[in-house]
């Protein structure tokens, strides 16, 4: 597609991603926070967040990728001006994203004890076992702010929720220092202040945003058009489900499959667990941005699809691949020159460092893969096409990067670099058949508009 026909869009789609980038890369600075803090106490305390990290965010992302099916759909319903629709999906949203809050807040209790049978570190597994209990107490309050931030993104309304992740992340990093270190006057906890720091913060993102959505003046309309808020409309909670299980099952597929890379790196000792806590924590920061622009790609292309603009949606989508590929191509440049820099914020033994900056090439080499991929599930989510994209992370992480890394890692020595190029072999062919997935499925309503303008002539 032509630059002059993607030019209209680009400045929109940067307007709506700016604040979603910021807001996206709330949640990964959390981690951020917790594994640069937690590093300075030692490499075993910074391999025990790597496996609670591995092991928490498989779940929280099956949460937020339930979530996200609210976004196009208030997208569409905004296009068409459905305002009792758009009433019906706040509270069939903050419902959903609630009682999934809850389940997934009880599934610590099950899941921590499981950690003793990963084949890990004995001492790092009786470090993360309580951490990971009070990270996942902290996903109910999450889920609630996701309820409401989807809302409120597909209305275009991205900058509320970018202000409270940044709050957020602020009132996170000066508890971590004071819980960690025992500082301000508080008990010295170690990592498991950085457990706590997030569960408060994440408390304050919740009750922060569903104050705003329930009132600002702006959404009284679609709060009095949400008459029972009691009891959600069930066909409007079937669809969300409908869209946003298979968006959560596929971030499942990706996310387990680079914590079970995790778990397999972990079998290699501490050593090489902190260097891929390091360089995967320092590719998610670059990650979250792509997905910024992803939100709004989904946002436009849901948007203009609800408006019946179908060559639009298409050109919107590709705005977004345009823009992922220019920002990705530069950090994996960054990445590369500052690979030996980078590690020493988190940790300084030597040996963690050497792998932390061979791992930090690999990384920089699969940036524009990873922002391709999400950028096109965001895209095609627009579309609300959801269930080819899950089957296609399923193939894709677990058929073909997984063994390919294991074979790699364990089978010719290489270790953890294996283990990370069979990750790079997976995301770059899931960005392959994405963007094959959506020059296809977009294409056939412009083929429909086009005939419908020479109709109408």
């Amino acid at each position: 597609m032509p630059f002059t026909a993607l030019r209209p869009h680009l400045k929109p789609t940067i307007q709506l991603a700016f604040p979603v980038v910021l807001s996206q890369l709330g949640h990964v600075l959390v981690n951020v926070c917790d594994s640069v803090m937690v590093g300075q106490t030692g490499k075993v305390p910074l391999a025990a967040v790597s496996l609670g990290v591995s092991v928490g965010t498989v779940v929280m992302v099956l949460g937020m990728g339930l979530s996200m099916g609210i976004t196009p759909l208030v997208a569409a319903a905004d296009g068409k001006r459905d305002v009792p629709q758009l009433g019906r999906l706040l509270v069939a949203g903050v419902w959903m994203s609630t009682v999934a809050g809850l389940v997934l807040a009880a599934a610590g209790l099950l899941i921590a004890p499981l950690l003793n049978h990963l084949h890990q570190p004995a001492e790092v597994v009786a470090l993360a076992a309580p951490w990971v209990r009070v990270l996942f107490l902290s996903l109910l309050p999450l889920m609630v702010f996701q309820g409401f931030k989807q809302f409120a993104e597909g209305l275009g309304l991205t900058r509320q929720a970018m202000y409270l992740s940044v709050l957020a992340n602020v009132v996170n990093a000066i508890l971590c220092y004071a819980f960690i270190f025992g500082h301000l006057g508080a008990p010295k906890l170690g990592m498991m202040g950085a457990a706590w720091a997030t569960l408060i913060a994440r408390v304050l993102m919740a009750l922060l945003m569903g104050t705003y959505v329930l009132r600002a003046a702006r959404l009284r309309p679609y709060r009095e058009a949400a008459t029972h808020w009691l009891r959600p409309d069930g066909a409007t909670l079937r669809r969300l489900l409908g869209l946003g299980a298979p968006i959560g099952v596929q971030m499942m597929f990706e996310m387990g499959a680079f914590s079970f890379s995790a778990i397999m790196i972990g079998w290699l000792g501490a050593t090489s667990l902190a260097a891929h806590q390091i360089a995967i924590n320092v590719a998610s920061v670059t990650y979250m941005a792509a997905s910024g622009i992803a939100a709004a790609a989904t946002i436009r292309v849901g948007n203009m699809r609800g408006l019946g603009d179908a060559h639009g949606a298409r050109q919107a989508g590709f705005a977004a691949y345009l823009l992922t590929f220019l920002f990705m191509s530069s950090m994996g440049l960054l990445l590369v020159a500052f690979r030996h820099f980078i590690p020493h914020f988190y940790n300084h033994d030597a040996a963690v460092v050497v792998q932390a900056a061979t791992l930090l090439l690999v990384a920089a080499a699969f940036q524009i893969s990873d922002g391709l991929q999400v950028v096109g599930l965001g895209a095609l989510r627009g579309l609300e096409d959801v269930k080819l994209p899950s089957v296609v992370a399923l193939l894709s992480y677990w058929v073909v990067a997984l063994p390919l890394g294991y074979w790699l890692g364990f089978i010719l020595n290489m270790g953890s670099l294996g283990v990370w190029l069979g990750l790079l072999t997976g995301l770059s062919l899931v960005a392959g058949l994405l963007l094959w997935r959506f020059r296809q499925h977009s294409i056939v309503p412009v083929a429909q508009d086009r005939a419908a303008a020479l109709a109408a002539r």
